[in-house]
C-alpha cells in the first residue's frame, strides 16, 4: 500500500547515501571498493530472489559465489579498506560535510604569506610539501616531525624549506591556521605514478589518500605547483587560481 511517510523515509535515505558518497567516496581510492560492494550486494540479492522463485540450484550457486567473493574482496581491497576506515575516522571530513556552505572569516594575512612563499619557491625550484588540515590525525602520518606552533609567515616557510636546513625534506603541517609541525614524514602512495613524480609527490598523494587533508607540493626539479586531494593531483600554473583554491582550503 502506498504511503507518503514511506516515500519520505526512502528519499531521506537516498539523500544521506548520496551525501556520504560525495563526501567520502567519490574521486577517492575507495570508489572501486564501493563499486565492488554494490556488485556483491546485487549478487546476494539475486541469489535470494532465485531461491524464492524455487530455482534452488541457481540460487545456491550464486549464494556460494557471493560468499567466496566476499572473502576475496577483503583480501584484494585491504589497502582501500584501511584508507576508507581512516577517512571515516577523520574529523576534517565530517566537519567539511556538515559545514558545507557555511561562510568562515577569511585569514587573508596567512593566505598572502603562503602564496608569496609558494610563488618564490616555485620560481627558485625549491622543493616544498605543505599539508593543510583542520585537526591532525597523527595515525595518518608516519612521523609528525618537530612541533612548531607558529604563526604562518613566508619567511618561516622559506627557512624551513631551504635546502640546507635539516627539516627541508619533510612536510610542513598547517593545522587550524598555524604552522603546527615541520619535517613531518608522510605515508607514501602505493599507486603507480608518472616517472616525473618523485618522493614529495608520492608523499603528497599518500597523505591525501589516507586523510581528508589537502596537500600542496612544489617540485624541486621543475618548480611545478600541484595540489593533492583524495588521491588526485591538480596542477596550478596560474597564481590567481592557486590563491582562490587555498582560500577555500583555509576556509574549511
Amino acid at each position: 500500500m502506498f504511503s507518503w511517510l514511506g516515500l519520505i523515509q526512502i528519499l531521506i535515505i537516498v539523500v544521506l547515501l548520496w551525501v556520504f558518497y560525495r563526501g567520502f567516496i567519490q574521486n577517492t581510492s575507495s570508489e572501486r571498493l564501493v563499486r565492488g560492494l554494490l556488485g556483491l550486494a546485487l549478487l546476494w540479492g539475486l541469489s535470494f530472489v532465485l531461491s524464492w522463485a524455487h530455482l534452488d540450484l541457481l540460487g545456491t550457486f550464486l549464494h556460494w559465489t557471493a560468499l567466496f567473493l566476499s572473502i576475496s574482496l577483503v583480501v584484494v581491497f585491504q589497502p582501500e579498506l584501511r584508507k576508507f576506515m581512516a577517512l571515516m575516522g577523520n574529523i576534517d571530513e565530517w566537519r567539511r560535510i556538515f559545514r558545507a556552505g557555511v561562510q568562515r572569516p577569511r585569514d587573508t594575512k596567512s593566505l598572502d604569506e603562503i602564496v608569496s612563499a609558494v610563488e618564490y619557491m616555485s620560481a627558485k625550484h625549491t622543493g616544498a610539501l605543505i599539508v593543510f588540515t583542520g585537526s591532525l590525525d597523527e595515525s595518518a602520518i608516519d612521523k609528525p616531525g618537530v612541533a612548531v606552533d607558529a604563526t604562518i609567515s613566508s619567511e618561516l616557510l622559506l627557512t624551513i624549506f631551504f635546502n640546507k636546513t635539516p627539516l627541508h625534506d619533510g612536510a610542513v603541517i598547517i593545522e587550524r591556521g598555524r604552522i603546527a609541525y615541520a619535517g613531518a614524514i608522510l605515508p607514501l602512495s602505493k599507486n603507480n605514478l608518472n616517472w616525473k613524480y618523485g618522493t614529495r609527490h608520492r608523499a603528497a598523494l599518500g597523505m591525501s589518500e589516507v586523510s581528508g587533508a589537502t596537500v600542496l607540493v612544489v617540485s624541486e626539479e621543475s618548480g611545478e605547483i600541484s595540489i593533492a586531494e583524495k588521491g588526485k593531483f591538480t596542477k596550478y600554473d596560474d597564481m590567481k587560481k592557486l590563491r582562490a583554491k587555498l582560500e577555500r582550503v583555509l576556509g574549511k
